[in-house]
C-alpha cells in the first residue's frame, strides 16, 4: 500500500461467553483493548445478567455492541452441527438480536452489527439457505446492521440486498489456500506463538494477504480483526496485535467507521 493511504481496522473480541457460574474469559481487559465486541445472546453462552454486564462495559468505553448469535446448543458452546430448517435459523437468529436489543436499549444504544457463532458461522459462508436466513432475520430487525462475515454466502447474500458487510479475518486461525477455514479437529488448525500471530495480524491489515497452510498468499481484504477472548494468554495476545498495528500506523476505529472510510474511498474512485 502506498505510504499516503491510512490503513483502518477494527479489532473485534467474542464477549459475554460467562453463563451463571461459569467465567470464560477476561471481558474487562479486552474492553481496553477493542473497538467492537459480538456479545453472545444466550444460546451458546451468556445469561441476562452477563448480558447485562457486557453491554454497560461497552457503553462506557464507546464499544460497538454486536450480536453473536448461534445454535441453540448451550451445552457444546454452539460448536456442533445441528439439523435445523431455515426457517429454524431465522427465527433463531431474530430471537437473540432481540434479545441483547433489549439490554442495549436499556443502556441508551443500539446494536452495530451481527457475526454468527460457532457451527451456524461456519455454516453460512457455504450453505446458501443458512445465509438467506440470517439476512432474512437482519432485514427483518433493522437493514442497517452491518454482517461481520468471512467472504462466502452470507456476505453474498447480504451484499445483495444492499445490507452492509464487514469482512472479518481470523488471525489465530489457520486458512487453507481456497480461504476457508481449517477445521479445528485438524492439526495446527488454530495458532497460540504470539509472534506468528502479531505478524499475521499486520500482514494481513497492512499487505491484505495471509499465507496459507499450502504456502500460498491469498489475498484478504479485512475490515475488522477478530481476537479471541478465551484462552490464559488471550489478552496479553490482544494487547501485542494492537500496540503492532499502530506502530505499522495503522488506525484501529470501529467497524461503522472502517465502513464509511472504505465507502468514501470507493465514492471518490469511481467517475462522476
Amino acid at each position: 500500500m502506498g505510504g499516503t493511504v491510512t490503513v483502518k481496522i477494527d479489532l473485534v473480541a467474542d464477549l459475554g461467553e460467562s453463563f451463571g457460574a461459569w467465567t470464560m474469559g477476561d471481558d474487562d481487559a479486552l474492553l481496553d483493548v477493542l473497538t467492537s465486541a459480538n456479545v453472545a445472546c444466550g444460546f451458546h453462552a451468556g445469561d441476562p445478567r452477563t448480558m447485562d454486564a457486557t453491554v454497560r462495559g461497552c457503553v462506557a468505553r464507546g464499544i460497538g455492541i454486536g450480536a453473536h448469535p448461534s445454535f441453540p446448543d448451550l451445552a457444546g458452546f454452539g460448536r456442533r452441527a445441528m439439523d435445523l430448517t431455515a426457517d429454524e435459523v431465522r427465527t433463531d437468529v431474530l430471537y437473540q438480536l432481540g434479545a441483547l436489543h433489549a439490554f442495549a436499549t436499556s443502556h441508551g444504544t443500539t446494536l452495530s452489527h451481527i457475526a454468527p457463532h460457532g457451527r451456524l458461522g461456519n455454516l453460512v459462508a457455504t450453505r446458501a439457505d443458512y445465509a438467506r436466513a440470517v439476512v432474512d432475520a437482519v432485514e427483518a430487525f433493522d437493514p442497517r446492521l452491518i454482517v461481520l462475515a468471512q467472504d462466502g454466502e452470507l456476505a453474498d447474500h447480504a451484499r445483495e440486498r444492499g445490507i452492509r458487510v464487514a469482512i472479518v479475518a481470523i488471525v489465530d486461525r489457520a486458512y487453507r489456500s481456497d480461504g476457508t477455514l481449517v477445521p479445528r479437529s485438524e492439526p495446527g488448525a488454530v495458532i497460540h506463538d504470539q509472534d506468528t500471530l502479531v505478524a499475521r495480524t499486520v500482514q494481513m491489515v497492512t499487505e491484505g494477504v495471509v499465507e496459507a497452510v499450502d504456502g500460498t498468499r491469498i489475498p484478504i481484504e479485512a475490515d475488522t480483526v477478530l481476537l479471541h477472548g478465551d484462552g490464559a494468554d488471550a489478552v496479553r495476545n490482544a494487547r501485542a496485535i494492537r500496540e503492532a498495528l499502530l506502530r505499522a500506523g495503522v488506525v484501529i476505529a470501529p467497524v461503522t467507521e472502517v465502513l464509511a472510510a472504505k465507502e468514501e474511498k470507493e465514492s471518490a474512485s469511481c467517475p462522476a
